[in-house]
């Protein structure tokens, strides 16, 4: 990243964000004027937008994170290239495509029908989206499992931010296959307590998550090891990019069922979770040319324990139903938490270094 980026304020991030906001909620505007004719409907269109760019925000402040510590190791090419055809992926892919893609699996139609059926029959879109979420959230909830489980369970980490847990996490590294081990046992607790018929679904598709977190990791070494015979385009870069993209669908697959409380509207919720990745891609890049990241020591240990958090919740909404607003608080407050206690660490290191400072002038 340049040097200019020291520079840039804040707010310079998030310029093309603004701009994406304000032609998403006219676009929601004019979508909720034609479909009601009437203001108070154009209103409410607004209004829901507005929320769900909100929710996929607080939802996705983790996948920012993320995103940024796995930025820092790609090559300035990959790094565009992510911030580039990543976005439109995260866009147009798991907010319009991915949904679709579930119906037209679901009701066993092509993708056009799928296409026809949200807008003509909205009622109907949303029950089918509903009735996949208890395979979306096995799988999407095991795959954050793992990548949460993978950060802590690392025998290499030095930096502890909750240090009698992790620490032990640390030392147990050193048992092959300990994390995959956690989430199996989890996977059967969940599947007993489901029960019936759901548990077999539940298992089946928890276990896809598992193998294709596995995969993306295998896929991420192989890329990795060959570096000296790849071309210079692809080195230290396309296993990253493949791991974020399937990350981002991951944590997208909560963001997108949770929407349908909101709006049945399939192109509403498109908006409104739009403007809310376009948020974390400006957040991503803030975070690594900032070097938010090195300079808050804890932040990227709160994000993968809000991960963690996220993906025990996905597991439970298979058995009851938890709110999306409470998934929102609880990454926001760890996020919070841990900002608080690298500020605190920064403080005290500060303090510790004056007397020395003092000290070397005297």
């Amino acid at each position: 990243m340049n040097q200019s980026a020291t520079h840039k304020s804040s707010l310079g991030y998030f310029r093309w964000a603004f701009i994406v906001t304000a032609l998403g909620l006219v676009l929601g505007a004019v979508l909720g004027w034609q479909t009601t004719g009437t203001i108070g409907g154009m209103a409410t269109v607004f209004f829901i937008c507005t929320v769900l760019a909100v929710l996929e925000i607080s939802l996705s402040f983790d996948n920012a994170i993320v995103n940024a510590n796995k930025l820092k190791e790609m090559t300035p090419l990959w790094q565009k290239r992510f911030l580039t055809w990543g976005i439109i992926i995260a866009v147009f892919g798991m907010r319009i495509v991915f949904p679709l893609a579930i119906v037209a699996i679901a009701a066993r139609i092509g993708p056009w029908d799928a296409l026809v059926l949200a807008a003509r029959e909205p009622e109907e879109y949303a029950r089918i989206m509903n009735d996949a979420h208890l395979p979306i959230a096995a799988f999407g909830g095991t795959f954050l499992m793992m990548v949460g489980l993978s950060y802590f369970f690392d025998h290499e980490k030095k930096i502890h931010w909750l240090r009698g847990l992790e620490k032990v996490m640390a030392r147990s590294a050193t048992i092959r296959g300990i994390e995959i081990a956690f989430v199996l046992a989890l996977m059967l607790v969940f599947s007993w307590l489901i029960g019936g018929e759901e548990a077999s679904i539940f298992v089946h598709c928890a276990i896809y998550g598992l193998l294709t977190f596995l995969a993306v990791e295998v896929v991420g070494e192989l890329l990795d090891a060959s570096q000296q015979t790849m071309s210079a385009a692809a080195k230290g870069g396309l296993g990253a990019f493949i791991y974020l993209e399937v990350l981002d669908a991951s944590f997208s697959f909560d963001g997108v069922i949770g929407a349908f409380a909101l709006t049945q509207n399939l192109f509403v919720i498109a908006i409104g979770l739009g403007i809310g990745a376009m948020y974390v891609r400006s957040m991503t890049i803030m975070l690594v040319e900032k070097g938010t990241l090195a300079e808050y020591r804890y932040l990227e240990h709160g994000a993968f324990y809000a991960i963690l958090i996220l993906a025990v919740i996905m597991y439970a909404q298979t058995l009851v139903h938890i709110p999306e607003v409470i998934t929102g608080l609880g990454g926001a407050a760890l996020i919070g938490l841990s900002l608080w206690s690298s500020i605190r660490h920064n403080r005290r290191e500060r303090e510790d270094h004056a007397p020395r400072q003092e000290e070397l002038h005297a």
